[in-house]
Order: C-alpha cells, then sequence, then structure tokens
C-alpha cells in the first residue's frame, strides 16, 4: 500500500538574487577600501566607501520592496558591513595617518596601532548589539552612532583633509583622537535619529525642495567638505538628542510628581 504523501512542504533553498546582489557590492566597494589604501590611494579608498554605504542603503530597500527578506541577508549584510564599514576605514586611516606615529617610537606606534583596532573593535560590537536588538528597540533611534556613520565621518575627513593640501602626517595628532571618538560612539548609549520612520504624508513643505537643491549643487562644488559637515552634523545630533530626550522625560516625572520619598508620609507640620 502506497504511503500518503507528506502535506508539509519542504523549505525552498537558495538565496534571493537582487539583494544580496546590493550587498555583494558593499562588500566589494570596502574590499576595494583597503586595497587602495595599501597602494596610498586614499581619496579613492574613502571614496570606495561612500559607495559601499550607498549600496547599503539599498540592499534593505529593495528586499523590502521585493518582498525578498531572509535571515541569509540579514547575516551577510552584518558581516558585509563589518568588512565595509568596520575593517576598511580602520585600515584606511592607520594607512594614511595613524601608522606614522611610529617615528617618534614604539609607543607612539603601539599608540596609532591600538586606535585603529578600537574603532574595529567597536564597530564589530555596535553590529552584534544591533544584531541582537533586532524587533525589540525603537526603530526610529539607533543606540550608538551607525557604523556607515561612523565611517563616514572618518572617509570625509580625510578626503576633505586631502582636498586641503593636509596629509596624513600633518593630521597624526588628530586621527587617533577622531578615529576613538567613532569607535566610542557607536558602542554608546547616545541616541541617533534612524530615518526608517518616514513622513505621515508623501507632500513635504514647498520649501524642502530649494534646499534639496542647494544641497546637491554644494555636493557637487566642495563634496568632501559637505560631506563632511554633513557627517559632522550627524555626529552632533546624537548628543543633542540624547539630552533632549532626557530633559523631556525630567520634565514628565516632574508633571506626574514622581520622587524617590513618593509614597512615604508627609513630614510633620
Amino acid at each position: 500500500m502506497d504511503s500518503a504523501p507528506d502535506p508539509s512542504p519542504k523549505p525552498r533553498r537558495g538565496i534571493y538574487l537582487l539583494p544580496n546582489l546590493f550587498t555583494t557590492g558593499a562588500l566589494f566597494s570596502g574590499f576595494y577600501a583597503m586595497l587602495a589604501a595599501f597602494a596610498g590611494n586614499y581619496v579613492d579608498a574613502a571614496v570606495a566607501v561612500f559607495m559601499a554605504a550607498i549600496l547599503d542603503s539599498l540592499d534593505g530597500r529593495v528586499a523590502r520592496l521585493t518582498n525578498t527578506q531572509s535571515e541569509f541577508g540579514v547575516q551577510y549584510d552584518s558581516l558585509s558591513d563589518m568588512c565595509s564599514f568596520g575593517l576598511a576605514p580602520a585600515v584606511v586611516m592607520y594607512a594614511w595617518s595613524l601608522s606614522t606615529l611610529k617615528a617618534y617610537g614604539p609607543l607612539w606606534g603601539k599608540l596609532g596601532f591600538g586606535a585603529a583596532f578600537v574603532y574595529a573593535a567597536c564597530a564589530a560590537l555596535r553590529l552584534a548589539r544591533f544584531n541582537t536588538q533586532v524587533g525589540v528597540a525603537d526603530k526610529r533611534y539607533f543606540q550608538g552612532l551607525a557604523s556607515p556613520a561612523a565611517a563616514g565621518l572618518l572617509m570625509s575627513s580625510l578626503w576633505t583633509a586631502t582636498e586641503y593640501g593636509i596629509d596624513g602626517t600633518m593630521a597624526q595628532f588628530v586621527a587617533p583622537f577622531l578615529t576613538v571618538l567613532a569607535g566610542g560612539l557607536m558602542v554608546s548609549r547616545v541616541r541617533y535619529w534612524s530615518f526608517k520612520s518616514g513622513p505621515k504624508s508623501d507632500k513635504v513643505p514647498f520649501a524642502i525642495i530649494p534646499l534639496a537643491v542647494l544641497v546637491l549643487v554644494a555636493l557637487y562644488v566642495y563634496t568632501a567638505l559637505v560631506l563632511f559637515l554633513i557627517a559632522a552634523l550627524y555626529v552632533l545630533s546624537g548628543p543633542l538628542l540624547t539630552l533632549w530626550g532626557m530633559r523631556a522625560a525630567r520634565g514628565r516625572r516632574d508633571v506626574r510628581g514622581d520622587d524617590p520619598r513618593h509614597g512615604a508620609e508627609p513630614p510633620p507640620p
């Protein structure tokens, strides 16, 4: 007697092509940035990291639009981010400026190496924490600076310095501070706007259009400087947003009358 067919469908094997192509492109850009840094082409390396950021911003949107999200894509994207926004910026900054500290002695050389490693380690910790908080954290905000933004701060500063004739040796005492700062913000509890909750309406104020045109023109004329200003303003927005949230929470507690002594007997008159 023939056995009844198994009604449970078997899982489909394979991966979705389109979103993972964007992720692969971001991974390629990060890998190319490291090779360009080894060859001394630091501006090319910075541009490659920005290309990785653009491709990284597209893969998730493409997956949602085409309904091709998968756990494989999530993990692949995280590994790609570690290469493009963790290892690549650390290697580029080390090759450009941090390695020049060796001229002052072994201890200074270790300081440059340590700053680069701190950034790479913080990027890995940031990505691991983000993966464990998916579906739990408030999607409107990032806890800590996102790794693409941290990489954008470092690469835009390098690109701007190069445009104005500042080489890595001239920036050797600023680069460690900036690298460690970007790494520390990634693992901090500072909140950053994630831009994942879009406007409630498709319509925007008319003033947004000429403002966007001005930004595009400025990017065309002063690409490196404008990118650095955008990155710096976004980095500064996190502490301001966090302080504003703390102040608002304190105000709500004052309105409710919350107090550590709340519920205790009133003092005698």
